[in-house]
């Protein structure tokens, strides 16, 4: 962890509107969010939810409750009042609000900040023309429900600037089996500008693989985007900033003497960014292209949910477009910001929450409402501050800048500091957009399935007075508590675990925002449709807060690793299924792995038992248990491998990195994954052995592991 920076002082008239401004719309929030019959009264969670297993610290953290829902309201008001993209004025503004509100709750405020390269649009045209060249119509690029302009107009952060005057062919999602399917039908997707349907996955991998079929240029839109446009980045081949990949980038935007970056012309940065340009357009001028078309039909389904009038060829024209879209990329300065609280015992023992602050449009889901949440945990541990509590172990609250370019202030940070972390950060606790709909979802590491089922039951409803979250979340996945894995590159646990080996969470409620990345993204939208009440708010932060003091105050880490090896059984078991009938690979040497660290598990499970027996006074136990800690803590940091995947260092983690070919049929064992799927392109031998060698990598890891538990050497 850096050395704290000293603040920048806030203007006092600025501050002192700022406090009052908040006090005031608490108070109107307060009696206008006033639940009603089928809502949780303020105080539910801490007088319904069990809180028998609680400590008496918990139960004051969940006291804490009533009016939280107006506090968290008033934040997510002021934070989105207007813009905040990362690297403008309007985003340090952000960070002094919740500069101002740590420090209000009575924590030690730490800054971090960083000149990465940042990307926004400089121009952008296109027109429809007639095949002989003369112009039909000038489509707009403005996003139609942006009528102020008051947001970054739509574009993708890292298209190369570029432009083509050449015929459009609709590819639908633009994946690999959309392109078989043209492929079939006798249409070259060459030289044209690929008009993409949303939803074919992450839209970098789109745009690179549309290129790959030769393409000259991507026009991205959503179905039904009602006028909004998705913003988003189109960086390639991992996370944080192109020109540091592996170090953090420097605090000043010098480029002589401020600390070493990489060329644009180099290849590894070169390498990060698409070949061809790429501009998300809204559905109306998608369509306005879409019916020019001729050649032949769309393939059944590809039309689904778009206008009658648009479900004509696939083309390549006969008419042309002519794009151009001009990038302006510059060093920018981001600034993470940092809440802590030093620990008792284990002040080298970090318990990181995080959420990033800067937003694309107003942020109201992505990501504020998960920073509104993050400002009512800081509120809730300052009170438990001021009640003479202290965390064993430090607390970390973590508010990350310029995760919508590729999370890059969290990898700064975590390349800057990857030696403490990988032997001092015991868990990562995510959370983006906090608030999006209903349902309560989670992703973790599998070691923290238990304490996340175990908290969520301590958690009230948000939405029905005689349950927990854990009881809705049971009856909406069939009687289970689904937790998903984290084997994608979407938020800032990436860094994380993918890099640093930290067991990391990411929960959320909500599954699917339409307004994702537009200016439907406001805090209209969720007072009137994501959480009028803003008791799912106060349900994140509770779930948010409680893993957080778990984790800070156990004696004991809660890691439960019998988990972890059911888990990793699972998955060798689809594995061999998705292998059957290659004799030529073996996939033993991953079952072997499994079987060694499941018996190091059932070790560690007894050693675990007997150390909550011992005498917490003696000081030999105390030190028995901070050894076994470390040893539950560095297990996941032995699924590792030094070098990181094939072509792509920063993913590190042998299980749950997100596979390159984002198609694949694993969600896990991302190197097998990419070996198999380059062993579909290219039968061989060679490819077999492959598959082979990444086995052999995933066992090695899976070991590493097991004696890592155990606490061996050799």
């Amino acid at each position: 962890m850096p050395p704290p920076l000293p603040p920048k002082p806030l203007q006092p008239d600025r501050a002192s509107l700022s406090f009052l401004f908040l006090f005031l719309l608490s108070l109107v929030l307060y009696v206008s969010l006033s639940p009603s019959r089928n809502t949780p009264s303020p105080s539910s969670s801490s007088r319904n939810a069990p809180t028998d297993s609680l400590s008496a610290t918990h139960r004051l953290f969940l006291s804490l409750h009533p009016g939280a829902n107006a506090t968290i309201a008033a934040h997510l008001r002021t934070l989105t009042l207007r813009p905040h993209l990362a690297g403008t004025p309007a985003a340090a503004r952000t960070a002094s609000y919740v500069i101002s509100h740590l420090r209000a709750a009575g924590l030690r405020v730490a800054l971090a900040d960083y000149y990465p390269l940042l990307s926004y649009p400089a121009s952008a045209s296109l027109a429809v023309l007639r095949p002989d060249g003369a112009l039909v119509k000038s489509l707009p690029l403005a996003e139609p429900a942006d009528l102020e302009a008051a947001a970054v107009p739509p574009y993708h952060a890292y298209s190369p600037s570029g432009s083509a005057v050449a015929a459009p062919v609709y590819v639908n999602y633009g994946r690999e089996e959309d392109y078989s399917a043209l492929d079939r039908l006798g249409v070259d997707v060459r030289g044209c500008v690929a008009v993409v349907r949303r939803g074919g996955g992450y839209r970098g991998a789109v745009v690179a693989r549309a290129a790959a079929r030769g393409a000259a240029a991507v026009l991205m839109f959503k179905a039904a985007d009602h006028g909004g446009v998705e913003r988003g980045t189109v960086l390639l081949g991992g996370v944080g900033d192109p020109l540091t990949p592996g170090w953090a980038a420097p605090h000043t935007a010098a480029v002589d003497g401020g600390g070493e970056r990489l060329g644009a012309d180099d290849e590894e940065v070169r390498r990060r960014f698409p070949k061809i340009p790429s501009m998300p357009v809204a559905e109306v001028v998608a369509m306005e292209i879409l019916r020019t078309l001729g050649g032949p039909p769309m393939p059944r389904g590809w039309g689904k949910g778009l206008p009658s009038a648009a479900k004509s060829g696939v083309g390549p024209g006969p008419t042309l477009v002519n794009f151009t879209y001009q990038e302006d990329r510059k060093l920018a300065k981001i600034q993470n910001v940092f809440g802590i609280i030093r620990g008792s015992e284990e002040p080298d023992r970090y318990i990181i929450l995080g959420n990033h602050r800067d937003a694309w449009t107003f942020g109201a889901v992505d990501p504020n409402s998960g920073t509104a949440a993050l400002l009512d945990v800081a509120r809730r541990y300052g009170s438990l501050l001021r009640s003479g509590w202290r965390p064993r172990r430090t607390i970390i609250l973590c508010s990350w800048d310029a995760e919508e370019f590729g999370m890059i202030g969290s990898t700064e940070w975590v390349e800057q500091n990857l030696g403490r972390l990988s032997s001092e950060a015991v868990v990562y606790l995510n959370v983006d957009c906090a608030v999006q709909g209903d349902g309560f979802f989670a992703s973790a590491t599998p070691q923290l399935d238990k304490l996340i089922v175990e908290v969520t039951k301590q958690i009230q409803d948000p939405d029905l007075e005689a349950r927990t979250v854990y009881d809705s979340w049971i009856v909406n996945n069939g009687g289970i508590s689904k937790i998903e894995r984290l084997s994608r590159a979407d938020s800032d646990f990436s860094a994380f675990l993918h890099l640093a080996g930290v067991p990391s969470v990411d929960f959320y409620y909500g599954d699917v925002f339409p307004g994702y990345h537009t200016v439907f993204d406001s805090y209209k939208w969720m007072v009137e449709h994501g959480d009028p009440s803003f008791h799912r708010h106060v349900a994140i932060a509770e779930i948010w807060g409680l893993l957080g003091l778990r984790l800070a105050d156990d004696p004991v880490l809660p890691f439960d690793y019998p988990f972890y090896s059911a888990q990793l059984h699972e998955h060798a078991t689809a594995l061999s299924a998705l292998l059957a009938g290659g004799e030529s690979v073996q996939v033993q040497p991953l079952n072997s792995s499994i079987d060694e660290l499941t018996a190091a598990i059932t070790e560690a499970v007894e050693e675990s038992k007997k150390l909550q027996e011992v005498d917490t006074t003696e000081d030999f136990a105390a030190l028995r248990r901070r050894a076994f800690n470390d040893r539950l803590m560095l297990a996941e940091r032995g699924f590792l491998e030094a070098e990181g995947l094939k072509g792509r260092p920063c993913f590190r983690h042998l299980l749950y990195s997100p596979p390159e070919d984002s198609e694949s049929k694993l969600s896990f064992f991302p190197g097998i994954a990419d070996a198999i799927s380059q062993a579909g392109k290219h039968a061989g031998e060679e490819e077999q052995l492959g598959i082979q060698h990444e086995i052999w990598r995933v066992a090695r890891a899976i070991q590493r592991a097991a004696a890592a538990l155990r606490g061996e050497l050799i």
